[in-house]
This record gives C-alpha cells, structure tokens and sequence, in this order.
C-alpha cells in the first residue's frame, strides 16, 4: 500500500497557538501536553500576553496569530486551535488565511450547546474577566447578548494569577473562585440549563464546577475532543469477519 506524504510530522492534527507565558499549567489546561488523548502540536506568540489579549487590544496581534499558523500548518497540522478564548474575533480571519478548519475559542460551542437544551433553559458563560467580555467577542460566535455571562472577578486569586502571569499558582484557591463562581452564575440566573466555560485554564475545574452547580459543562476540552475527531476519525473494523462470533 502505498502512502502520500507532503509534510513533515504525521498523526498531531491539531495544532495549539499559545500566548506568551509562565505560570503553571496543570493536567486539564489546554497547554499541558498530558491533558490531551491524541498527540499535539504547540507553537508560542511571542507577542501575546494574557494581559494584551483579554484587557487590552487583540487585533494588533492577528497577523502574528496567522504567522503562526502557517508554521503549524506546514509541519503537519491539519487544524489550528488557539488557547484563548478572547480570541474568538480572529476566527474569520485565521480561518480564510490558514486554509485549514480553525477553533479559535470555546466560545463558537454556544449555539450548539443551547440546541441541545430545553426551550425554557439558557446557556451561561463563566468566563475569566467578564468586565472585557465585550459584544464584539459575542458577536463573532454568534452568541446572543443577553446571554448570562458571569466571571471569576477581577480581584479573585485565579484572575490575577493568570491574566499577571504569575510564576505560582494556588491551585485549590483557584478552584474554590471557579466555583464560587458558577454558583454564584446559577443563583443569579436559576434557568441555566448548561455552563461554557470561556478560558481554557478552567478546563481543570470543570468536574468540580459539575458537582457544585449540577450542570453539565462544556470547554475547550470538550470542543477540541470534537474537533480532533473530525480531523483524524477513529478507524473501525473494515469488515464484518473482525466482529462476528467465532463458530463451534
């Protein structure tokens, strides 16, 4: 059997642009390797920070974004993802000039996510600076604007860690703001029927944020498990004698 090649690295379909940084990224975060069950392939943006992409102006950086896609695309990447969800604005953009499919935020769930639930529940978003979760990030995923958005606060432990860039992270106080608040979301909202989470570094809170609201939650995580699966589709058995019983 013969077999086309044409890039350099096989079997990493997605690739991951990843802002500039050095705080600690556990097991769940989109930049630990170890959170995904298929390999991929990460590439930095220098010029982007936490701080410049989601309390400051993106849309100098577009251009970088699309640099760096085009150097994952040519080693082999058959997807491009980015591990913000502030970047939801470069879609269309990203999307035209990479030429491949593009996941720039778990943000672009949404619609999906409200079809499956009952007319009378809403989606809710739990994002990690509602304050600059602005109607321009909304409308590039299509998402309503009364959609019920709450934030982790400007002041909590785990919004100034990240969006500072600190070098240590309190991780059980970091889970303690997530769910405060996601509780504090339904409280004010009771018809939420489904949680999206915004950033990709609460994809380690998920479960607990499960537990606490009783809600199912979505994510990066859960977007990208998709996203992968159209890229790469799980081969099953080419013919009915791999699954028979095996007679007397």
């Amino acid at each position: 059997m013969k077999t086309t090649g044409g890039k350099t690295v096989f079997g990493a379909s997605v690739g991951i642009l990843m802002l500039n940084t050095r705080f600690p990224r556990i097991p769940g975060d989109i930049g630990n390797a170890a959170t995904w069950p298929f390999p991929v392939q990460y590439k930095v943006v220098a010029a982007a920070t936490p701080d410049n992409v989601v309390r400051g102006d993106a849309a100098p950086l577009l251009q970088s974004f699309i640099d760096a896609g085009h150097e994952l695309v040519d080693l082999g990447c058959d997807g491009i993802a980015t591990n913000c969800g502030f970047l939801v604005p470069f879609q269309s953009e990203m999307s035209r000039a990479l030429g491949v499919p593009v996941a720039s935020s778990s943000l672009l769930q949404a619609s999906l996510i409200q079809h499956t639930l009952p007319a009378e529940q809403s989606l809710g978003i739990l994002t990690i600076s509602s304050e600059t979760l602005t109607k321009k990030h909304l409308d590039a995923a299509d998402i309503p604007h009364d959609t019920p958005i709450g934030g982790t606060g400007a002041a909590s432990h785990f919004t100034t860690q990240v969006l500072g860039d600190s070098a240590e992270i309190d991780f059980e106080q970091a889970r303690q703001d997530n769910i405060t608040a996601a509780v504090k979301l339904l409280s004010d909202h009771p018809n939420i029927g489904a949680i999206l989470l915004e950033c990709t570094n609460m994809v380690p809170y998920a479960a607990d944020i499960r537990r606490a609201t009783g809600r199912p939650v979505f994510s990066i995580y859960t977007y990208l498990l998709w996203f992968q699966s159209g890229l790469l589709p799980r081969r099953f058995p080419p013919d009915l004698d791999d699954i028979r019983t095996p007679g007397p």
